[in-house]
């Protein structure tokens, strides 16, 4: 064997080891992921359903990116329709 074949071997090895690691901890790292961008999400758009805002100066710029998202996460939410009066999404 020379040493690149064992590098890459190694290298293979590694990625097993490394997904066999991680594999039990994927949904609970996704579950996470996904509660975090219900946070910012909410964060964006709390202004537009009457929570006060701190921050409303620099999310104000966000809304049209998160519009895209948004009917996903109202009904994740729990919200059958959407929240805000002057804006339908379903």
């Amino acid at each position: 064997m020379n040493i690149k074949s064992i590098q890459q071997w190694l290298s293979r090895a590694g990625e097993l080891v490394n997904e066999f690691y991680n594999a039990p901890y994927r949904s609970a790292i996704a579950r996470a992921k996904r509660d975090e961008d219900d946070l910012f999400m909410m964060l964006v758009f709390s202004e537009m359903m009457g929570v006060p805002n701190p921050a409303s100066y620099y999310t104000l710029e966000l809304q049209p990116l998160m519009l895209e998202r948004f009917h996903d996460w109202h009904q994740r939410m729990g919200m059958e329709h959407s929240p805000l009066d002057h804006f339908r999404c379903c």
